[in-house]
């Protein structure tokens, strides 16, 4: 069982604690439990919510040297450093290898502890230039979603918390178990795109149309030879006109959409099936095992052998 523990200090932000309790505090019918989930607080006791009710919460900090993840949902008001008690308690669980996680504005309460520095973080793209002024050893992504270095991660703003919970249960257990865990929660298992498509836009920008029916035609055909080109042509606009309207719904280019379709895709037949590579590349519109190495190796840093041997290995 992984051991996931939650920080939280008053006033503490329901939902970003909600978003990591959804994914790993939930016991869900037909799927085997990997996880257990607590929660800590530096002066157990009461703990006020923003919500405007208090929280009884029993563990100190010394929860967190018994954690392989730790989880700091929010850290509010951001301009507060954390106690030097909490401070060290980070420190002391990351040099013992323990994973340590910041949803939307924790990721200053990990900048305090050092955990960030030389590092590349993000945070809620509205306290994206609070942290990089106050922290400017830390390399600060104010577009994507999350940020995982393996011992350390960060996400974007409280629904970007999600995303980032959903991707380490990808991480540690595999896509059908994340996939399953996401059906549950009715919602996708990944999101495209950064976080600057929801930022506050410098003017009002107008949105015509909605990409879903395009969307859902392309997720159909992934096998086939689809084209940017094709796409424009099969909802009556320019190729120029579709990558406007991608970038303003999606914060990526219909091309990067669609490369990134086919990778998952792919990262499903390989975890899921024993069709070999270039089966698998073809499935996807990836053409070969030579191609589907490469945009493998660009995009996740890793082969499709080796992903195949790290995710197959785990039992479902």
């Amino acid at each position: 069982m992984h051991r996931v523990t939650a920080l939280i200090r008053p006033p503490q932000s329901t939902f970003e604690l909600g978003c990591a309790a959804q994914v790993f505090g939930i016991d869900r019918p037909g799927l085997p439990a990997r996880y257990t989930f607590t929660v800590c607080t530096e002066r157990p006791g009461p703990v006020a919510t923003y919500a405007g009710y208090d929280m009884l919460v029993t563990d100190d900090l010394d929860a967190l040297d018994h954690a392989d993840t730790v989880i700091v949902p929010g850290w509010l008001p951001a301009t507060d450093p954390p106690s030097p008690a909490v401070v060290q308690a980070l420190q002391r669980a990351h040099a013992r290898g323990t994973r340590v996680v910041s949803i939307c504005s924790g990721a200053f309460a990990l900048a305090h502890a050092g955990l960030l520095d030389g590092r590349r973080a993000t945070t809620h793209w509205a306290l994206a230039d609070e942290l990089a002024a106050r922290f400017p050893h830390v390399r600060i992504d104010p577009d994507v979603l999350y940020v995982d270095h393996g011992d350390v991660a960060t996400s974007a703003g409280a629904g970007a918390g999600i995303d980032l919970c959903m991707h380490l249960v990808r991480s540690d257990q595999g896509g059908s178990y994340a996939a399953h865990i996401a059906r549950t929660m009715v919602m996708p298992p990944h999101r495209e795109g950064g976080q600057l498509q929801y930022s506050a836009p410098s003017h009002p920008a107008q949105i015509d149309g909605t990409l879903g029916p395009l969307l859902e035609w392309v997720t159909g055909r992934l096998g086939e030879a689809v084209t940017v080109e094709g796409m424009a042509a099969h909802v009556g606009l320019s190729p120029r006109t579709l990558t406007r309207r991608f970038v303003d719904q999606l914060g990526i280019s219909p091309g990067q959409w669609l490369l990134a379709q086919r990778i998952a895709t792919a990262r499903d037949l390989l975890e899921s099936s024993d069709l070999p590579l270039d089966a698998v590349a073809r499935r996807v519109g990836l053409s070969s095992a030579t191609n589907l190495r490469r945009r493998f190796l660009n995009a996740l840093g890793t082969t499709p052998g080796a992903y195949r041997r790290a995710f197959r290995a785990r039992p479902r």
